[in-house]
Protein backbone atom coordinates (compact mmCIF):
# COMPACT_ATOMS: atom_id res chain seq x y z
CA UNK A 1 0.00 0.00 0.00
CA UNK A 2 1.46 3.29 -1.06
CA UNK A 3 2.54 6.00 2.02
CA UNK A 4 1.29 9.78 1.62
CA UNK A 5 2.96 11.50 4.16
CA UNK A 6 3.15 15.02 4.85
CA UNK A 7 6.12 16.59 6.45
CA UNK A 8 4.65 20.42 7.95
CA UNK A 9 7.84 22.67 8.04
CA UNK A 10 7.74 25.60 11.09
CA UNK A 11 4.84 23.96 12.58
CA UNK A 12 4.65 26.10 15.54
CA UNK A 13 1.18 26.47 16.60
CA UNK A 14 -0.51 24.48 13.51
CA UNK A 15 -2.38 21.89 15.26
CA UNK A 16 -5.72 22.37 13.86
CA UNK A 17 -3.74 21.83 10.56
CA UNK A 18 -1.95 18.88 11.69
CA UNK A 19 -5.02 17.48 12.61
CA UNK A 20 -6.68 18.14 9.15
CA UNK A 21 -3.97 16.42 7.44
CA UNK A 22 -4.84 13.41 9.32
CA UNK A 23 -8.32 13.46 9.47
CA UNK A 24 -8.10 13.66 5.77
CA UNK A 25 -5.88 10.96 5.34
CA UNK A 26 -8.38 8.65 7.63
CA UNK A 27 -11.32 9.38 5.54
CA UNK A 28 -9.79 8.58 2.28
CA UNK A 29 -8.31 4.91 3.59
CA UNK A 30 -4.96 6.11 3.03
CA UNK A 31 -1.78 4.93 4.50
CA UNK A 32 -0.08 8.48 6.03
CA UNK A 33 1.59 9.68 8.42
CA UNK A 34 1.90 13.82 10.10
CA UNK A 35 5.32 14.73 10.54
CA UNK A 36 6.25 17.88 11.98
CA UNK A 37 9.44 20.32 12.26
CA UNK A 38 9.88 22.85 14.04
CA UNK A 39 13.49 25.11 15.48
CA UNK A 40 11.59 25.11 18.79
CA UNK A 41 11.28 21.35 20.64
CA UNK A 42 8.35 23.42 22.52
CA UNK A 43 5.99 23.97 19.36
CA UNK A 44 2.88 22.60 20.25
CA UNK A 45 2.07 21.02 16.92
CA UNK A 46 4.77 18.59 17.35
CA UNK A 47 2.96 16.92 19.83
CA UNK A 48 0.17 16.15 17.67
CA UNK A 49 1.60 14.79 14.60
CA UNK A 50 2.23 11.49 13.95
CA UNK A 51 6.45 12.10 13.92
CA UNK A 52 8.48 15.28 15.14
CA UNK A 53 11.65 16.90 14.30
CA UNK A 54 13.91 19.67 16.16
CA UNK A 55 15.03 21.89 12.34
CA UNK A 56 17.87 24.59 11.96
CA UNK A 57 16.23 27.69 12.02
CA UNK A 58 15.50 29.07 8.43
CA UNK A 59 18.92 31.03 8.83
CA UNK A 60 21.39 28.60 9.16
CA UNK A 61 22.92 26.96 6.42
CA UNK A 62 21.90 23.05 6.76
CA UNK A 63 17.92 23.97 6.63
CA UNK A 64 17.76 22.86 3.13
CA UNK A 65 19.52 19.40 4.32
CA UNK A 66 17.68 18.97 7.49
CA UNK A 67 14.43 18.70 4.86
CA UNK A 68 15.78 16.61 2.79
CA UNK A 69 16.99 14.31 5.84
CA UNK A 70 13.62 14.09 7.12
CA UNK A 71 11.89 13.16 3.77
CA UNK A 72 14.16 10.40 3.21
CA UNK A 73 13.76 8.53 6.49
CA UNK A 74 9.84 9.49 6.44
CA UNK A 75 9.34 8.65 2.71
CA UNK A 76 7.90 11.74 2.62
CA UNK A 77 5.39 12.74 -0.19
CA UNK A 78 4.62 16.30 0.10
CA UNK A 79 6.29 19.53 2.03
CA UNK A 80 4.18 21.74 3.73
CA UNK A 81 5.39 25.15 4.34
CA UNK A 82 3.81 27.57 6.66
CA UNK A 83 5.60 30.45 7.51
CA UNK A 84 6.33 33.46 5.30
CA UNK A 85 10.25 34.06 5.99
CA UNK A 86 10.98 30.73 4.85
CA UNK A 87 8.85 30.73 1.01
CA UNK A 88 11.31 32.55 -1.14
CA UNK A 89 14.50 30.04 0.70
CA UNK A 90 12.16 27.28 -0.76
CA UNK A 91 10.93 28.62 -3.85
CA UNK A 92 14.59 28.65 -4.91
CA UNK A 93 15.96 25.08 -3.48
CA UNK A 94 12.63 23.59 -5.07
CA UNK A 95 14.09 21.72 -7.96
CA UNK A 96 16.59 20.49 -5.79
CA UNK A 97 14.57 19.50 -3.15
CA UNK A 98 11.67 17.55 -5.34
CA UNK A 99 14.63 15.67 -7.07
CA UNK A 100 16.75 14.71 -4.16
CA UNK A 101 13.33 13.96 -2.24
CA UNK A 102 10.41 12.79 -4.85
CA UNK A 103 8.48 14.67 -3.18
CA UNK A 104 6.35 17.73 -3.68
CA UNK A 105 7.32 20.83 -2.39
CA UNK A 106 3.79 22.95 -1.97
CA UNK A 107 5.45 26.15 -3.01
CA UNK A 108 4.53 28.57 -5.59
CA UNK A 109 7.20 29.74 -8.26
CA UNK A 110 10.44 32.00 -7.08
CA UNK A 111 9.08 34.61 -8.94
CA UNK A 112 5.17 34.54 -7.68
CA UNK A 113 6.59 34.67 -4.00
CA UNK A 114 9.03 37.62 -4.79
CA UNK A 115 5.62 39.62 -5.97
CA UNK A 116 4.08 38.51 -2.78
CA UNK A 117 6.58 39.13 -0.25
CA UNK A 118 7.43 42.20 -0.93
CA UNK A 119 4.54 44.84 -0.45
CA UNK A 120 5.82 47.43 -2.67
CA UNK A 121 5.94 44.39 -5.48
CA UNK A 122 2.11 43.38 -4.43
CA UNK A 123 0.73 46.97 -5.00
CA UNK A 124 2.68 47.38 -8.25
CA UNK A 125 1.49 44.04 -9.65
CA UNK A 126 -1.88 44.66 -8.17
CA UNK A 127 -2.26 48.23 -10.02
CA UNK A 128 -0.65 46.66 -13.42
CA UNK A 129 -3.68 44.80 -13.83
CA UNK A 130 -6.22 47.24 -12.67
CA UNK A 131 -7.05 45.21 -8.98
CA UNK A 132 -8.72 47.64 -6.53
CA UNK A 133 -5.54 48.89 -4.16
CA UNK A 134 -5.51 51.62 -1.03
CA UNK A 135 -3.24 54.36 -2.09
CA UNK A 136 0.05 54.41 -1.20
CA UNK A 137 1.67 57.17 -0.46
CA UNK A 138 5.88 58.08 -1.75
CA UNK A 139 8.40 59.82 0.45
CA UNK A 140 7.69 63.04 -1.70
CA UNK A 141 4.19 63.30 -1.05
CA UNK A 142 4.80 62.76 2.70
CA UNK A 143 7.39 65.86 2.31
CA UNK A 144 4.98 67.66 0.22
CA UNK A 145 2.36 67.28 2.44
CA UNK A 146 -0.35 65.82 -0.44
CA UNK A 147 -1.73 63.24 2.42
CA UNK A 148 -5.13 62.63 3.66
CA UNK A 149 -5.49 61.25 7.12
CA UNK A 150 -5.78 58.61 8.52
CA UNK A 151 -3.06 56.53 7.27
CA UNK A 152 -1.88 53.01 7.34
CA UNK A 153 1.88 52.03 7.98
CA UNK A 154 3.29 48.85 7.72
CA UNK A 155 6.74 47.03 7.31
CA UNK A 156 7.49 45.92 3.26
CA UNK A 157 7.93 42.33 4.38
CA UNK A 158 6.05 42.04 7.22
CA UNK A 159 3.67 39.45 8.47
CA UNK A 160 0.77 38.52 10.90
CA UNK A 161 0.37 42.10 11.09
CA UNK A 162 3.39 42.89 13.38
CA UNK A 163 4.13 46.97 13.04
CA UNK A 164 1.09 47.83 11.81
CA UNK A 165 -0.19 50.74 12.70
CA UNK A 166 -3.15 53.54 11.88
CA UNK A 167 -1.86 56.49 11.49
CA UNK A 168 -3.84 59.85 12.65
CA UNK A 169 -1.80 63.23 12.10
CA UNK A 170 1.50 64.36 11.45
CA UNK A 171 2.75 63.44 14.23
CA UNK A 172 2.13 59.74 14.56
CA UNK A 173 3.63 59.42 11.31
CA UNK A 174 6.95 61.10 12.27
CA UNK A 175 6.93 59.20 15.20
CA UNK A 176 6.33 55.50 13.54
CA UNK A 177 8.05 56.31 9.70
CA UNK A 178 11.03 55.60 12.55
CA UNK A 179 9.96 53.11 14.71
CA UNK A 180 8.33 50.33 11.65
CA UNK A 181 11.54 49.12 9.51
CA UNK A 182 11.20 49.66 5.64
CA UNK A 183 7.71 51.03 6.37
CA UNK A 184 5.27 51.48 3.12
CA UNK A 185 2.48 54.29 3.71
CA UNK A 186 -1.31 53.82 2.60
CA UNK A 187 -4.73 55.28 2.97
CA UNK A 188 -6.55 53.73 5.44
CA UNK A 189 -9.82 52.24 4.26
CA UNK A 190 -12.69 51.45 6.02
CA UNK A 191 -14.82 48.63 5.36
CA UNK A 192 -15.62 44.43 5.97
CA UNK A 193 -12.30 43.07 5.98
CA UNK A 194 -12.19 39.54 4.62
CA UNK A 195 -9.46 36.75 4.37
CA UNK A 196 -9.74 34.10 1.35
CA UNK A 197 -8.70 30.91 1.38
CA UNK A 198 -7.74 29.61 -2.51
CA UNK A 199 -6.80 26.18 -3.22
CA UNK A 200 -5.03 25.93 -6.84
CA UNK A 201 -3.51 22.83 -7.48
CA UNK A 202 -0.10 22.09 -9.13
CA UNK A 203 -1.16 23.55 -12.38
CA UNK A 204 -2.44 26.62 -11.07
CA UNK A 205 -6.26 25.64 -11.81
CA UNK A 206 -8.10 26.88 -9.28
CA UNK A 207 -10.16 24.32 -7.01
CA UNK A 208 -11.85 26.33 -4.48
CA UNK A 209 -12.21 30.16 -3.20
CA UNK A 210 -13.59 30.58 0.29
CA UNK A 211 -14.31 34.66 1.86
CA UNK A 212 -14.22 34.50 5.48
CA UNK A 213 -15.33 37.61 7.00
CA UNK A 214 -13.51 38.62 9.62
CA UNK A 215 -15.36 39.26 12.83
CA UNK A 216 -12.28 39.26 15.48
CA UNK A 217 -8.63 39.08 15.12
CA UNK A 218 -6.01 38.28 17.73
CA UNK A 219 -1.91 39.20 16.88
CA UNK A 220 -3.00 39.38 12.98
CA UNK A 221 -4.77 36.11 13.30
CA UNK A 222 -8.41 35.79 12.75
CA UNK A 223 -9.96 34.55 16.08
CA UNK A 224 -13.43 34.55 15.24
CA UNK A 225 -14.63 34.15 11.63
CA UNK A 226 -17.75 33.91 9.13
CA UNK A 227 -17.88 31.79 5.70
CA UNK A 228 -19.73 34.21 3.70
CA UNK A 229 -20.07 33.19 -0.16
CA UNK A 230 -19.74 36.99 -1.89
CA UNK A 231 -20.22 36.52 -5.61
CA UNK A 232 -18.07 39.39 -5.84
CA UNK A 233 -15.13 38.51 -4.17
CA UNK A 234 -15.19 35.16 -5.51
CA UNK A 235 -14.88 36.40 -9.36
CA UNK A 236 -12.37 38.94 -8.57
CA UNK A 237 -10.56 36.77 -6.99
CA UNK A 238 -10.56 33.75 -9.79
CA UNK A 239 -9.32 36.87 -11.85
CA UNK A 240 -6.18 37.40 -9.51
CA UNK A 241 -5.63 33.90 -9.35
CA UNK A 242 -5.41 33.59 -12.96
CA UNK A 243 -3.28 36.55 -13.90
CA UNK A 244 -0.53 35.56 -10.81
CA UNK A 245 -0.56 31.56 -10.94
CA UNK A 246 0.06 30.65 -7.98
CA UNK A 247 -0.16 26.75 -6.75
CA UNK A 248 -1.36 25.64 -3.57
CA UNK A 249 -2.90 27.21 -0.72
CA UNK A 250 -3.28 31.29 -0.79
CA UNK A 251 -4.22 33.50 1.91
CA UNK A 252 -5.60 36.86 0.43
CA UNK A 253 -6.53 39.83 2.51
CA UNK A 254 -8.57 42.05 1.60
CA UNK A 255 -11.60 45.06 2.26
CA UNK A 256 -14.81 45.54 0.47
CA UNK A 257 -15.69 49.47 0.58
CA UNK A 258 -18.14 51.63 -0.60
CA UNK A 259 -15.62 52.21 -3.23
CA UNK A 260 -15.36 48.17 -4.40
CA UNK A 261 -12.89 45.61 -3.47
CA UNK A 262 -9.30 46.89 -1.96
CA UNK A 263 -6.54 44.04 -1.77
CA UNK A 264 -4.34 44.63 1.74
CA UNK A 265 -2.13 41.11 0.41
CA UNK A 266 -1.33 38.01 -0.58
CA UNK A 267 0.03 35.47 1.56
CA UNK A 268 1.46 32.17 -0.58
CA UNK A 269 1.09 29.78 2.03
CA UNK A 270 -1.85 28.17 4.65
CA UNK A 271 -3.15 31.01 6.79
CA UNK A 272 -3.54 30.35 10.35
CA UNK A 273 -7.31 30.17 9.50
CA UNK A 274 -7.18 27.86 7.07
CA UNK A 275 -8.98 25.16 8.60
CA UNK A 276 -12.07 27.19 9.03
CA UNK A 277 -12.58 26.97 5.44
CA UNK A 278 -11.53 23.23 5.07
CA UNK A 279 -14.30 22.33 8.26
CA UNK A 280 -16.94 24.51 5.94
CA UNK A 281 -16.14 21.39 3.43
CA UNK A 282 -13.15 23.25 1.02
CA UNK A 283 -10.98 20.73 2.30
CA UNK A 284 -7.28 21.33 1.02
CA UNK A 285 -5.72 18.80 3.27
CA UNK A 286 -7.64 16.13 1.29
CA UNK A 287 -7.12 18.11 -2.57
CA UNK A 288 -3.41 17.59 -1.79
CA UNK A 289 -4.13 14.06 -1.28
CA UNK A 290 -5.99 13.41 -4.49
CA UNK A 291 -3.67 14.92 -6.48
CA UNK A 292 -1.05 12.99 -5.27
CA UNK A 293 -2.90 10.32 -6.00
CA UNK A 294 -3.03 11.36 -9.35
CA UNK A 295 -6.81 12.73 -9.29
CA UNK A 296 -7.51 15.32 -11.90
CA UNK A 297 -9.58 18.47 -9.29
CA UNK A 298 -12.07 20.55 -10.85
CA UNK A 299 -13.61 23.83 -9.47
CA UNK A 300 -16.46 23.33 -6.68
CA UNK A 301 -18.62 25.42 -4.17
CA UNK A 302 -19.42 22.74 -2.25
CA UNK A 303 -18.98 24.07 1.42
CA UNK A 304 -21.12 25.40 3.49
CA UNK A 305 -22.22 29.09 3.99
CA UNK A 306 -22.68 31.55 6.81
CA UNK A 307 -20.81 28.79 9.11
CA UNK A 308 -19.26 30.93 12.18
CA UNK A 309 -15.93 29.75 14.12
CA UNK A 310 -14.50 30.63 16.93
CA UNK A 311 -11.07 29.78 17.87
CA UNK A 312 -9.50 29.12 21.20
CA UNK A 313 -6.66 28.45 23.18
CA UNK A 314 -5.78 24.86 24.53
CA UNK A 315 -2.28 23.61 26.02
CA UNK A 316 -0.79 19.85 26.53
CA UNK A 317 1.79 19.13 29.54
CA UNK A 318 5.10 17.62 29.19
CA UNK A 319 7.24 15.74 31.49
CA UNK A 320 11.12 16.02 32.15
CA UNK A 321 11.17 13.24 28.98
CA UNK A 322 9.18 16.16 26.75
CA UNK A 323 6.56 13.85 26.16
CA UNK A 324 2.72 14.05 26.43
CA UNK A 325 1.12 14.23 30.70
CA UNK A 326 -2.54 12.76 29.91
Amino acid sequence: MPEYNVLILSAGRRVELVQCFQQAAARLGLSCRVVAGDCSSTAPALYFADRRYQLPRITEPNYIDSIVDVCSKENISLIVPTIDTELLLLARHKKDIEEQTGAKLLVSSENVIEICRDKNRTQAFLERHHFGVPKMYTIEDIEQQRINFPLFIKPKSGSSSVQTYKINNMNELEFFRNWVADPIIQQYIEGDEYTVDVFLDFESNVITIVPRLRLATRSGEISKGKIVKDREIICDVHRLMTILKPIGQITVQLKKTGEGIKYIEINPRFGGGAPMSIRSGADSCENLFRLLRGERLQYHENYRDQLIFIRFDSCICLNENMEIVQ
